[in-house]
């Protein structure tokens, strides 16, 4: 990767006379540019430098030779030079500018021909090689590979943080750190510290307007000029793996606020959600939405801390042969039985696919979007079997069929699935039949609707496909999402609260995947669903213990009903000799007294 950037700078500082070398904060664009031969470098961020007051002569006294002009970033620094460049003759000036975003988007840059050269970030095997240089500790160097995603300066910056001292098994504290040293960065290209709050806000939030922030017109400005922010549909957003750095920090300093944040936002959007007229508006507050849920299973398949090298686009004709090369792997992925594979993907046509494309073209990821009105028998019924009738009926000419999805690479297989859900908005209802386990799981915390098993094994991998659906109609939006988000954030929490979560965790016991949504998976100690299911099994059968008559008798009511599955409220009350009005108030006490033990230790 390095040596193909090096030669597309090396050919265009021959082919050009400006040249612009850009990418974001500590990608390495000055490793990159120390390496050009006979070069006079000038680095504007080096204090015993040339101030920006000084180009006009340095580039004057140039003859001819090449000038790397390193750190121009902010407006002051890229308005100087471009001004400096005004006095000096065009055939007298051989220049490489070195800045974190594209020159040319400045009006005093205007009108002149500069060839660009983006440094992309490294691959996780090179930044792990890096950080075995600077770090023995095996934990922070998994840790630097994790938080960086490419970028050497967080990956060095991780390590630094763990030789001071900060555990990596505390990545918010080294988070922390990083965020420190990424601040100093920025600050040279906006001085002062009254958005760097607002900062942290943006990137826990995902995407914010200036009324989410709550930051005024002069702060949002001046987030919108910041190297790492990028203006959307929806606002403005931190690109990753800053975004991830800054939210780490947050939450970690001010986990009590850093909730806050998240909600507050999470009402904000879904409330505009019920409000939007316009499809793409819908997509877009969706996929906020849902980021905002603060799911780890959601965050990890469909917001990984990387920035997608590829935009998702229809199939055509010419892109038949890559899509069965991919349709092949991701038969071998899967565990299926290539042959069937291939008999049951044949019927999909291939303009039905989206297709994901890397920087160079190449198609590196796809989705079989079959509409399912027109999908034909051959083509849907082997995967729904007997849940076909009903599903086509109801999904109408706009629903669609998702059969397949696939990329190796983790940030434009997330890029892909978030397409699918977007696209699902647009067109209807979204039908999903998929045997692969980290699909189900995702598709349980989606909270799509479980139809069962179909009968038969039609990948012969020992697993038989589940079929799920859900309602993307506007709306029924907003209820999806309020469906799968918490209401409050578990240090929020009072008992009341717990108390509710509890009663759902307990009715969610044998169903793991919904046990799997719980807040209450945000306790220490009961962080994953099994360890949920035996603390509530535990708590339940020591309260039937109690020495406290009133207790016992909860106990035994929570036994009975939850753990060995009593059809009703009514049959219990009878089993255990209670008249209705006591077996209540021992069903709240019960309750009550489970949440006692949830609710002190959440974080403060």
């Amino acid at each position: 990767m390095g040596e193909c950037v090096a030669a597309r700078l090396g050919a265009a500082v021959a082919e050009h006379r400006l040249v612009n070398v850009t990418g974001p904060p500590g990608v390495g664009k000055s490793r990159l540019v120390a390496g050009l031969a006979d070069a006079w470098l000038v680095d504007l961020d080096d204090g015993a430098g040339m101030p920006p007051e000084g180009l006009p002569g340095a580039l004057a006294g140039a003859g001819g030779r090449l000038v790397v002009v390193d750190g121009v970033d902010g407006r002051r620094r890229t308005e100087a030079l471009g001004a400096a460049l005004d006095t000096v003759p065009a055939a007298g000036c051989r220049l490489v500018v070195v800045s974190r975003g594209p020159v040319a988007a400045d009006p005093a840059w205007g009108g002149r021909d500069i060839a660009r050269v983006p440094v992309p970030p490294l691959p996780d095997t090179a930044v792990a090689k890096l950080a075995e240089t600077w770090c023995a500790d095996p934990g922070a160097r998994k840790l630097a590979v994790r938080l960086a995603c490419g970028v050497p300066f967080v990956a060095e910056a991780v390590c630094r943080a763990v030789l001071a001292g900060t555990p990596a098994s505390a990545p918010g504290a080294v988070a922390d750190r990083v965020a420190g040293e990424l601040t100093g960065r920025l600050a040279r290209e906006a001085p002062g510290r009254r958005w760097q709050h607002a900062l942290r806000l943006l990137a826990t939030v995902g995407a914010g307007d200036e009324r989410l922030l709550s930051a005024g017109p002069e702060v949002f400005d001046v987030l919108a000029g910041l190297s790492v922010v990028r203006r959307g549909a929806l606002g403005l957003s931190v690109e990753e793996p800053y975004r991830q750095l800054l939210e780490l920090a947050y939450r970690w300093r001010s986990p009590d606020a850093h909730g806050t944040v998240r909600t507050r936002a999470s009402g904000y959007r879904v409330g505009l959600l019920a409000k939007a007229r316009e499809p793409e508006e819908r997509a877009g507050l969706m996929e906020q939405a849902l980021f905002l849920t603060g799911d780890p299973v959601l965050r990890g398949s469909l917001f990984p801390s990387a920035r997608p090298p590829a935009a998702v686009e229809r199939a055509g004709p010419s892109d038949a042969a890559p899509i069965g090369r991919l349709l092949r792997q991701w038969a071998a992925r899967g565990g299926f039985d290539l042959r069937r594979a291939e008999r049951l993907t044949e019927h999909w046509q291939t303009e039905a696919f989206h297709i994901a494309r890397d920087g160079d073209g190449r198609v590196v990821g796809l989705a079989s979007l079959l509409p399912m009105s027109g999908c034909g028998a051959d083509g849907v019924e082997p995967l729904l079997q007997q849940h076909a009738d009903a599903l086509v009926d109801a999904g109408r000419a706009d629903g669609l069929f998702l059969g397949a999805a696939f990329c190796p690479d983790r940030a434009t297989h997330a890029h892909l699935l978030r397409h699918v859900l977007r696209q699902a908005v647009l067109d209807g209802p979204l039908v999903v039949s998929t045997a692969t386990p980290e699909y189900q799981s995702l598709l349980g915390s989606l909270g799509f609707r479980r139809h069962g098993s179909v009968r038969d094994d039609v990948y012969r991998c020992g697993r038989r496909p589940e079929v799920y659906s859900n309602d993307m109609r506007p709306e029924a939006l907003p209820r999806w999402l309020r469906s799968i988000t918490p209401e409050d954030p578990p240090a929020r929490a009072g008992t009341a609260t717990v108390r509710q979560w509890i009663g759902q965790a307990l009715g969610q016991l044998h169903d793991t995947r919904a046990l799997a949504r719980s807040p209450l998976l945000a306790h220490p100690e009961t962080a994953t669903a099994t360890a949920l299911r035996r603390r509530l099994c535990d708590a339940v059968r020591n309260l039937a213990m109690s020495d406290d008559p009133a207790d016992a008798e909860a106990g035994a009511i929570l036994r009975a009903y939850y753990l060995e599955r009593g059809p009703t409220h009514r049959h219990v009350a009878a089993r255990l000799h209670l008249s209705r009005a006591t077996y209540f108030r021992r069903l709240d006490r019960g309750l009550t007294a489970l949440a006692g033990m949830w609710e002190r230790p959440f974080p403060p």
